[in-house]
Formats: structure tokens, sequence, C-alpha cells
């Protein structure tokens, strides 16, 4: 089986694939940004499984149920706040992915979805972000245990990065934009 990896912007509450990443603060209790609208969008079901987790530390992952979502799952990461690249933040994002697809190899998933983790309000510098992010989903890909991976840029400048970065790796991607 051949791994399809996918750029689609757009909203991702919306997307019908096995599990959404969300891209979690620590306490896994909602946030801005990418955080609030999987809460929002999954329900207060969501909220209640969350405060049973207690918490997640900084490049783990963690899974709940969709809810009200498509998705059937929802896998939370917590990024690392950027600070100046030397403090082990290529790591911990490299850490957030691998646990990500991990859980998805665990649960026996077969389609997952990102948004670009910790470059919001964390200000993971985005570039940087999207080569870690693309060069693990390449590995991942590799192992044939998935059927889609999907990015999903937040905005138009955004994508334009996801596609460059995937051309200097030399990765087969699906745009729909």
């Amino acid at each position: 089986m051949d791994t399809r990896i996918e750029i689609i912007p757009g909203d991702i509450t919306t997307l019908d694939v096995d599990a959404i990443v969300n891209a979690a603060n620590n306490s896994l209790l909602g946030g801005g940004g990418v955080d609030g609208a999987i809460h929002w969008a999954a329900g207060p079901e969501l909220l209640a499984e969350c405060r049973g987790l207690h918490g997640c530390e900084t490049g783990d992952a963690k899974l709940t149920k969709g809810y009200r979502l498509p998705a059937r799952y929802i896998i939370h990461t917590v990024g690392p706040v950027w600070h100046d690249g030397v403090r082990g933040e290529s790591e911990l994002l490299r850490s957030c992915y691998l646990n990500c697809f991990h859980l998805a190899r665990l649960h026996d998933l077969k389609s997952i979805a990102f948004p670009a983790i910790s470059c919001g309000v964390y200000g993971y510098p985005l570039l940087k972000a999207v080569r870690i992010a693309l060069s693990v989903a390449r590995d991942e890909a590799a192992r044939h245990y998935l059927q889609r991976i999907v990015f999903v840029p937040f905005n138009a400048e955004a994508l334009k990065v996801y596609k460059e970065v995937a051309a200097e790796l030399e990765l087969t991607v699906h745009s729909l934009s």
C-alpha cells in the first residue's frame, strides 16, 4: 500500500480522516487557535475526556475520541515554544510528530491530518517546522501502514511553504490548491 501525502488548506475540524492532530497546550483543556477550534467542534465531551488524561508533556501525544468531529479520534500533542532554536525545540517538535505516528500505528489508523504544530502562538518558524513535519512524514510513509497523511496549512503563505519544502525533499504530494 502506498501512502498518499496531501496538502489541503482549510479547516482541519471538517476532515473525514481516522484522526486529526490537535496542537494542544500542556493542560489539554483547550486554548486558542487550532486547539480551541477542535474543542469547540468536538463538543463538551472532549473536555471531559481530556480532564481525565491529566495533561501532556511537551513532545508527547495522547489520543481521545473525536466526538462530534468527522474524525474518529483526536491525537493531542504539545509542541515546543520557540525561543532561540538551541533549547531542544527541533527534537521536541520531531518527537510530537513521531509520537502522533506511533499512536496511529498502535490504533491501526489509516489516515491522519496535521496542523502546523507550534507555528501559531508558540512562534516556531514555519519553514523549520514544515521541514521537520514533512521529513518525518516521508519516513513514516515508507513504512506503508497509513493510506493518507494530510497537512492542513492555515493560510496561503503556509501552503506555499509546504509545497516548497515538499519539492525540496522530492516528495510527491497531492494538493487541492
